[in-house]
């Protein structure tokens, strides 16, 4: 019996939260709640539940675009991840037929192509590429590999200390001597201003999200999204915007510090006081995120990362023109 695709309803809501926070690879990025939180008209949602014999096997969070007068399906461009979202033990045969089933509704809704991001394998319970096999084998190409930096979590801070660079371990001590005071903030609006300006004179680029936006979105998520700021004499100096994205994972969003401020070595001790924090929360991992853009690596950025113990792991983007 083929799969049935059906387009996601407002009255499935409630089972697409359940079965996103159950899933084998589900993340924040993946939830109703994420996805609608961007005004009304930016995206036209085409989301998917998938169905076997009657049952979910998975959810498809997804939005139509026109592009170089193509009509593509886009998992999902308001997002950091996208793609299937499924249980622990889909199987092979199921992993190759969702992505048949994909295809072949897509041609059916007159799509003239499709385009998703996976969440790195280290977003899963269960790691399985079965999917990056299916997507292969149905004709999808590597729109970009990008590389993400990922940190284990260690079974002590200590050990993860230890894996630092010299260097970066004399900084956390340095930056102790010198009244660094890392703490949880509410002040997002002193961050985001460190934050915008960093941006603009290293990458002539602005933020992802507007202050309102990324002050909605800690409100909407108050236990997974929070700024771990550090001061020095009562001013904030750097800060890291962390989301919770899943039980395994915490990911290091918005990264950045006052240039006036670089000699305090601030955002050493900072991270240090997250990894700390991300031991007490049990999770298994902290992602840095990426240091590549479309494939083009920042070597500075890597070396930076690395030198917390980080490595790197695919966020991989898979396109088919149909």
């Amino acid at each position: 019996m083929p799969l049935n695709f059906r387009l996601f309803e407002q009255k499935d809501t409630e089972f697409w939260e359940a079965f996103v926070t159950t899933a084998n690879n589900g993340t924040i990025f993946h939830e109703r709640k994420f996805i609608n939180y961007h005004p009304p008209g930016r995206f036209v949602d085409h989301s998917l539940i998938i169905e076997k014999n009657g049952k979910p096997l998975a959810v498809f969070p997804a939005a139509e675009i026109v592009r170089d007068k193509k009509r593509w399906l886009i998992s999902h461009p308001g997002a950091s991840y996208g793609s299937f979202v499924y249980p622990l033990d889909l199987s092979f045969s199921d992993s190759y037929e969702l992505v048949a089933g994909l295809k072949h509704y897509a041609n059916s809704q007159k799509f003239d192509a499709i385009r998703l991001t996976l969440p790195p394998a280290i977003y899963q319970q269960r790691v399985s590429n079965y999917i990056d096999f299916a997507l292969v084998k149905h004709g999808f190409e590597y729109a970009k590999r990008d590389v993400s930096s990922m940190l284990t979590i260690e079974a002590t801070p200590d050990e993860n200390l230890a894996k630092f660079r010299s260097t970066h371990r004399t900084a956390v001590r340095k930056a102790i001597r010198q009244g660094v005071e890392i703490r949880q903030s509410d002040d997002y609006v002193a961050f985001y201003d460190i934050l915008k300006h960093n941006l603009k004179i290293r990458h002539g680029v602005t933020p992802t999200h507007t202050l309102n936006e990324l002050i909605q979105l800690k409100d909407m998520y108050p236990d997974k999204i929070s700024l771990h700021a550090a001061f020095h004499d009562g001013t904030m100096v750097a800060g890291v915007v962390n989301f919770v994205v899943n039980p395994q994972v915490v990911l290091a969003f918005y990264i950045s510090h006052d240039e006036e401020y670089q000699h305090l070595r601030a955002v050493n001790l900072l991270f240090f006081e997250i990894i700390k924090w991300s031991h007490a929360q049990g999770t298994k991992y902290l992602d840095f995120g990426i240091f590549t853009v479309d494939m083009e690596p920042n070597f500075g950025l890597g070396r930076f990362k690395e030198n917390f113990g980080a490595s790197g792991v695919f966020r991989d983007t898979f396109q088919c023109v149909l």
